[in-house]
């Protein structure tokens, strides 16, 4: 039975920073459609469209009929633990660190035998388990064997928590704290154990409600960060840099219209300023930081989350300049995705819908609620997935542009007024 997650001591400031050692992530391209699964959250394995073989190791062409007509489906990862072992010795450094670690095989119901991480709440074999995907620090797909049963310290197990970015006992970092969206994320990571949150604010002389009542919480504290101002992002990053483990960067300006409803380019500038060179101006100056303590204790350093948008996709017309800004951090987003892996730091990226705020007065339902939102974050940074779509609508503008995204272009320009 998994421990509880004690609080970890301070650490004495004599003591060397563990430096992050990746475990291994070499893959073959026809693997990494496991990869693109695990990082939204899914367990897939190849099935062959011919004789419906479900196999594994992923391959080119199918192992019982040699089609190379082979696609990925979701599986429900039930099966039966064959064998398991507990390594106390590695020459791979990474596991060398973080030994003892348990490792078995898995006969899924689906048909193949799968080598699995053991979590520590499975019992001796034989034993009917779960076997999920999770992305490792390298972020690469790694499978995982869970309990039948969930259990109440569960995610407190070392091994998972090597997979994931759990708030608890970390200290994190909110980049807007004015919005309700900022004030929701503030509440759901402290309702995860948040040890502290900074919450950034970009104009103190101003009184937005609700700032009142997240500042009350025992864990929160204000800080003047504004992410228009280098000088301001910089200033917080000597102060705190060193201590945050995880950056939820929701600041963002949202204006309505396109092109042609609107003279000038000054919205279009501000939105650009805060959505794209808001996020350069924060990772340039805490990235580095962050990336120093990936491996830096019990809890350390361990994510940085961007709030997109759905429309960061394909662009929504009826608030086009705003969906460009996004669709343009949505590229610097994978940038520093590219970046922060070498690390074992997990860039999350959230497409949301349209979110049920000012800005969305005019949308018809459905629309997702700030809290919805913040659920959902602090969901995907406890599973360490790496793309996260919330709520209905999001979902469903994501199935329609993978299936044709030219498609979606032209239903979306005939709704331009929407």
């Amino acid at each position: 039975m998994t421990m509880p997650l004690m609080r970890p001591p301070r650490k004495n400031p004599v003591l060397r920073t563990r430096q992050m050692n990746l475990p291994p992530w070499a893959r073959g391209r026809v693997a990494l459609g496991m990869t693109a699964a695990a990082a939204e959250g899914r367990f897939e394995l190849q099935v062959c469209q011919e004789c419906s073989t479900v196999q594994y190791p992923p391959r080119a062409a199918c192992h019982h009929c040699l089609s190379a007509r082979l696609a990925w489906r979701a599986q429900d990862g039930a099966g039966e633990l064959l064998s398991e072992t507990t390594l106390h010795h590695s020459n791979d450094l990474f596991f060398r660190e973080r030994l003892p670690w348990r490792l078995g095989f898995v006969r899924l119901d689906a048909g193949p035998t799968v080598m699995v991480h053991v979590h520590g709440d499975v019992g001796a074999t034989p034993q009917r388990v779960r076997v999920g995907a999770r992305l490792d620090r390298a972020g690469q797909a790694v499978l995982i064997a869970f309990p039948k049963e969930g259990s109440t310290n569960m995610a407190d197990d070392p091994m998972l928590r090597e997979m994931g970015c759990d708030p608890k006992f970390r200290k994190v970092l909110v980049t807007d704290g004015k919005t309700p969206v900022g004030q929701a994320i503030v509440r759901a990571v402290v309702a995860a154990g948040a040890d502290l949150v900074w919450v950034g604010h970009a104009e103190p002389w101003k009184n937005y409600g609700g700032l009142d009542d997240i500042t009350a919480l025992p864990q929160v504290a204000l800080v003047p960060l504004d992410l228009s101002d280098s000088r301001s992002i910089v200033e917080q990053a000597g102060s705190i840099g060193g201590k945050v483990d995880i950056v939820i960067n929701n600041a963002e300006v949202h204006r309505a219209h396109g092109i042609a409803s609107r003279r000038g380019t000054d919205v279009a500038r501000s939105e650009m300023d805060i959505n794209y060179f808001g996020l350069l101006r924060l990772a340039q100056a805490f990235g580095p930081a962050l990336k120093g303590r990936s491996a830096d204790g019990t809890t350390s350093a361990t994510a940085w989350v961007n709030l997109l948008s759905i429309y960061a996709l394909s662009n929504f017309p009826a608030q086009g300049t705003y969906s460009a800004s996004k669709a343009a951090a949505h590229s610097l987003a994978q940038c520093l995705r590219a970046e922060m892996t070498p690390a074992g730091i997990r860039v999350i990226n959230v497409y949301p819908g349209p979110v049920d705020d000012e800005w969305n007065q005019n949308m018809p339902p459905p629309k997702l609620s700030p809290q919805a939102l913040a659920k959902a974050i602090v969901q995907a940074l406890k599973e360490g997935v790496e793309d996260v779509y919330p709520g209905d609508v999001a979902q469903e503008w994501l199935q329609r542009w993978r299936d044709n995204p030219k498609v979606l272009e032209r239903e979306l320009s005939m709704n331009r007024g929407a």
